[in-house]
């Protein structure tokens, strides 16, 4: 489960950075930046939800 949620985390963090760089690539790429951002909405919410899974099946303990 902790592999899960770290690779969940990079790739969030990954798909931020794609974002970065299409936005400095010029105006033309918005298309891409739109998907790298939804892509990163659509992990995060993954990590949410694998946390609250992880939490509801003991798997995962608060501090």
């Amino acid at each position: 489960m902790k592999a899960l949620i770290i690779l969940t985390l990079v790739g969030i963090v990954l798909s931020l950075g794609h974002a970065l760089f299409s936005m400095t690539s010029g105006p033309t790429d918005n298309k891409r930046m739109v998907r790298a951002l939804s892509v990163r909405v659509g992990l995060s919410v993954a990590l949410f939800a694998f946390l609250m899974i992880g939490w509801y099946l003991g798997l995962v303990e608060p501090h």
